[in-house]
């Protein structure tokens, strides 16, 4: 006999024969419930003065039998019923009401959480008789604000209802919505999410940038949802109100994955997966894949697996469908391949033996770096946010190829080319990775070789995108990583790009209230005012070291 679910304590033994016996019942598949099964756990729960539930799969059969108390029925896990996006779970939950009540708002948070059917109460009389039949499902389409569909109460002989074409006519119109947004079925499909005590106008520059932090990862994008709290749901993040609007927008947009802007902790991740049925991701996991699809260096595809298994060591102790993200597709690409059911222990001695691989190349660096004193070659680093055109600037110094591109750290690797000025002077400048606001602390730590060129670094080059709104926020990003990093005593130039995209009173205003150079870093007939300041600074520089000895 198939196992009972819920409250089944203090129950008799003909009781719970009563119940293991409700699996041996058979439903046609028109029936939302037949008369005679209503009315039998009707009687039933009025007996055992407790809420009875049924979960029945589309053939007619009871899949589940629960027990609740007096006010309601907790549903147990359903993964096996696991659904594809935008369809339904395959299942309706038909459940008693011992206090003749329509549904409830619990019945419809877990109707919509749940992605069920139907969701269905039965009322009954104080005799225990059979009294009226509440329905309600999701709409694929919210009318008037309104995500579900609330039927008129059924009487007991009402229950044709056309169950199953009811079911399969909601289920094409969501295909059909679905089908809409499928343009390209080999991407993931994300609704992006921000939960924040913040102003809104923070959150939301924060949202836009975790979009384009997505579209970096060829991730399409179907919402947005903020929600601004005076206090954090310490479990769930958002309010569960939040939660099951999130759910029904995503299944009406045929979203695929869900990605939170906030860092989740492991905790927060098994809650809110136990809660959705959909690959869940936060914005750590996120900067993680983009960094595995751009790593090319061993060095580099080191620092990913590194920072991955970090990622994924404290959230082991958890079952949850954002670890499958760590395992292949968005959050798991690169050398952090590995099984979803791998232990603690092993995770532990594949750290160990990567940390042992990156002192081999720090090690490597020091030696490049002493070859560089020696040669008495000055070391110029280029270093500001992501995408704010450093790669570019690399290549018009240089005439170099260095992989130049409109997205969210383009760059990874760090790149390193020689640079000629007047009276045979030679340099080295560097590209670095690119910074970015809220950089995760195993990030930090996993790219700490990368950034380590720049403590060599004689002359720093901060690259400001001013055509971008938010530039300033990203100058105090970049400014806050340079001291913790401790680098904010290296001397510095601060570089205007893109000025050809803004008129000139505007330029000439930033470029004296900021003490910058404006250049436009794909026009090389902009950059001489940068090459004589660049070229003065290592005159002082040369001039001063020569002071010291």
């Amino acid at each position: 006999m198939k196992k009972l679910f819920g409250n089944t304590g203090g129950l008799k033994a003909s009781q719970i024969r009563r119940l293991e016996n409700l699996y041996r019942r058979r439903l046609p598949p028109q029936f939302l419930i037949t008369f005679e099964l209503a009315r039998d756990i009707s009687r039933l729960s009025r007996d055992i003065r407790r809420q009875i539930g049924l979960l029945i799969n589309r053939q007619g059969k009871i899949a589940y039998v629960i027990v609740g108390d007096h006010q309601g029925i907790v549903i147990p896990d359903t993964s096996e019923y696991r659904t594809a996006p935008g369809r339904l779970k395959g299942l309706r939950c038909i459940h008693t009401h011992l206090n003749n009540e329509p549904l409830t708002k619990d019945d419809l948070t877990d109707l919509a959480l749940l992605r069920l059917d139907i969701m269905a109460a039965i009322t009954i009389t104080k005799a225990g008789y059979l009294h009226k039949v509440h329905v309600g499902y999701i709409l694929p389409t919210s009318s008037y604000g309104r995500p579900f569909q609330l039927l008129t109460p059924l009487n007991p002989n009402e229950l044709d209802i056309g169950c199953l074409d009811l079911i399969h006519s909601l289920e094409a119109e969501l295909a059909h919505l679905t089908s809409l947004y499928e343009a390209d079925t080999e991407k993931e499909r994300a609704l992006l999410v921000s939960v924040t005590t913040s102003p809104r106008k923070t959150a939301m520059d924060s949202l836009e940038e975790l979009e384009e932090l997505a579209l970096s990862s060829d991730i399409e994008i179907a919402g947005k949802m903020l929600q601004q709290r005076r206090k954090i749901n310490s479990k769930f993040l958002l309010g569960l109100g939040k939660l099951q609007d999130l759910i029904i927008t995503a299944l009406q947009k045929g979203v695929t994955l869900i990605i939170f802007d906030q860092e989740l902790n492991p905790s927060q991740i098994g809650s809110i997966t136990d809660q959705i049925d959909l690959k869940v991701i936060d914005r750590t996991q996120l900067i993680l894949d983009i960094f595995a699809q751009r790593a090319q260096t061993k060095e580099g595809k080191l620092q990913v697996e590194h920072a991955q298994l970090k990622y994924l060591l404290p959230r082991l102790v958890t079952k949850n469908t954002a670890m499958s993200r760590l395992t292949g597709g968005i959050g798991g690409r690169g050398p952090g391949e590995t099984k979803l059911e791998i232990n603690r222990r092993r995770v532990r001695d594949r750290i160990r033996r990567v940390e042992n691989e990156l002192l081999l190349v720090r090690k490597h660096r020091k030696q490049q770096k002493s070859k560089r004193k020696k040669k008495d070659l000055t070391v110029i680093s280029i270093i500001g946010y992501t995408n704010a055109g450093k790669s570019t600037l690399l290549n018009t110094l240089t005439k170099s190829r260095v992989r130049a591109e409109s997205r969210l750290f383009a760059t990874l690797d760090p790149s390193s080319r020689r640079l000629k000025f007047p009276k045979d002077i030679e340099v080295i400048i560097t590209d670095t990775v690119g910074f970015i606001k809220n950089l995760p602390k195993d990030l930090m730590v996993a790219f700490r070789a990368t950034l380590e060129e720049l403590e060599s670094a004689d002359l720093l080059l901060h690259v400001i995108d001013i055509n971008n709104p938010r530039f300033k926020d990203q100058i105090k990003s970049v400014e806050k990583i340079l001291s913790d990093l401790n680098l904010d005593g290296i001397p510095l130039i601060r570089v205007l790009n893109k000025k050809d995209l803004i008129d000139k009173t505007t330029v000439e205003s930033l470029r004296r209230s900021l003490g910058g150079t404006a250049i436009s870093a794909k026009d090389k007939s902009t950059l001489m005012p940068l090459i004589k300041k660049m070229r003065t600074s290592i005159d002082h520089l040369k001039d001063h070291t020569a002071a010291q000895n």
